[in-house]
């Protein structure tokens, strides 16, 4: 397998000579969108530039993305990008991933930006949005091939032009989304629990995390029968809760923010046994978990001065004799009995024990990410993913998250007399319907009732989790959507509302 390395970066104050564009070998310019006769600002090789690239508008006038080598010794490449002053955050980190897709075709070791006649608040938007893109497409995901990919990969980043800015988030975001992409990647037979367990446990050792795992001896005195009616079908008892806890360096009464995660590590759909073509790549049904790792890992990083608790609930649902099937009756950790009517909504049932136990330490907010329902793939197909809460005051923020951060949500309702849907005549209440019809919002108020009515709780529901061709600034299919969206919530939406404690 591979090894990655995190590229470095370096700015430099000054514009860009023509001295020093003549040593580079890939370099993305990015300017401001001009109005017609407007003169282009003076960099090296503007001229030849503008030529080219007035050459190529005569074949189409919309082009704002054009690439070209220099005139010069080292051939340099250029690709050059034309930016609107209003873009929007996913406009700009979709064009941020285009304008550095050269980079990665020809394995550059070395990148520059430059950045030459816009405004500083635009270039620094557009500097950021590169840096991310280029930080994920230098990451190479795990591969098994018998002939490696030994090509080169990115180790250095130059932005020329830029006299001060503050990459920290970025990079933390990236370290977050990278860990996520690649825990997702991992063929299952790579990440059973048990092996899944294990890297959690470095990852712990390394970061200075608590960790403490609920198997399933204890996860029976704790009652927990949701998450054990799916975990009975494996043929290898290693499923369980991993909990993990953040404390920063100060200490601090903050009640801790709760991250919760479905790590169902494989899906067969259990005895409502999917079809082979709905089973395929239901090894990443454990991205929600690695979201919720990923965006751990990035909050650690940046230092973060409240506590955190992690909570990965890992299983896998099997087929075979013991396995959990319909009309069975649990009851979860919380006291709720629950009338099972489809195996494959296994998720919901893991975490159902996970956010009631979440619920217990008394956060100060719970975020639940999951790869959860076809039916939100159905609404919004995969370059939103939808989002749930308890608090309708929230509706706005998580919105204004998903347009600021570029990774995109849409909430939806949670109203109360959805619940009719969910009665039993058996139990409390039912798993889901047997027809699909707003099963995404019918698991949001299925969880609902695990998580304790004075904790505020956000469900994303990871329909953009997986993307062909990738989304906003990362080229991989798998996306590790998530990590960039909850930064951005914390630390500018500033939903973590403390004053209030």
């Amino acid at each position: 397998m591979q090894t990655n390395s995190t590229p470095r970066l370096t700015l430099h104050a000054a514009p860009l000579s023509q001295a020093q564009a003549d040593k580079i070998s890939h370099l993305i310019i990015a300017l401001p969108k001009l109005k017609e006769k407007q003169a282009w600002p003076d960099f090296p090789y503007a001229d030849v530039l503008k030529r080219r690239l007035d050459a190529a508008r005569a074949h189409d006038e919309a082009l704002t993305q054009f690439n070209t080598d220099l005139p010069n010794a080292l051939g340099t490449h250029v690709t050059l990008g034309l930016i609107d002053a209003d873009i929007s955050a996913f406009e700009l980190l979709t064009l941020a991933r285009k304008l550095t897709a050269a980079q990665r075709e020809q394995h550059a070791a070395r990148s520059a930006v430059y950045l030459p006649g816009m405004e500083p608040a635009l270039a620094a938007r557009v500097a950021e949005a590169l840096l991310a893109a280029l930080l994920a497409g230098a990451y190479k995901l795990p591969q098994f091939k018998s002939k490696p990919d030994e090509s080169p990969t990115l180790t250095h980043i130059d932005i020329y032009g830029l006299k001060s800015a503050d990459f920290r988030r970025t990079y933390a975001e990236a370290a977050g989304n990278n860990l996520a992409r690649h825990l997702t990647t991992l063929p299952p037979n790579e990440l059973t629990p048990a092996l899944y367990r294990k890297r959690i446990a470095a990852l712990a050792k390394q970061h200075g995390w608590r960790m403490e795992f609920l198997d399933i001896k204890k996860l029976k005195q704790k009652k927990a029968g949701a998450f054990l009616a799916v975990a009975q079908g494996s043929p290898v008892p290693d499923a369980g809760i991993v909990h993990l806890h953040y404390q920063p360096a100060k200490a601090t009464k903050k009640p801790a923010l709760a991250l919760v995660g479905k790590g169902i590590c494989f899906d067969t759909g259990g005895t409502n046994l999917k079809q082979a073509k709905h089973m395929y790549g239901m090894h990443e049904d454990m991205e929600g978990s690695a979201v919720a790792l990923g965006t751990l890992l990035a909050l650690t990083e940046l230092k973060v001065d409240f506590p955190i608790d992690c909570w990965l609930a890992l299983a896998q649902n099997h087929i075979g004799p013991n396995a959990y099937k319909q009309n069975d009756v649990v009851t979860a950790c919380n006291g709720i009995t629950i009338e099972v009517v489809h195996t494959d909504a296994e998720g919901r049932m893991v975490l159902a024990d996970t956010l009631a136990l979440a619920s217990r330490e008394k956060p100060q907010l719970i975020i639940d990410y999951a790869t959860l329902t076809g039916t939100c793939v159905y609404a919004l197909g995969t370059i939103y993913s939808g989002a749930f809460t308890n608090r309708a005051d929230l509706m706005p923020t998580i919105i204004k998250t998903g347009c600021a951060s570029g990774e995109r949500v849409w909430p939806f309702p949670n109203d109360s007399d959805y619940d009719t849907e969910l009665d039993s005549q058996i139990a409390d209440i039912k798993q889901c319907k047997m027809e699909g019809e707003a099963d995404h919002i019918l698991a949001s108020r299925f969880l609902n009732r695990f998580v304790d009515k004075t904790i505020p709780w956000i469900h994303i529901d990871l329909s953009a989790g997986n993307h062909k061709g990738g989304l906003a600034h990362i080229p991989t299919d798998i996306t590790g959507f998530g990590v960039r969206y909850t930064l951005n919530l914390l630390l500018e939406q500033k939903v973590l509302d403390y004053d209030k404690v």
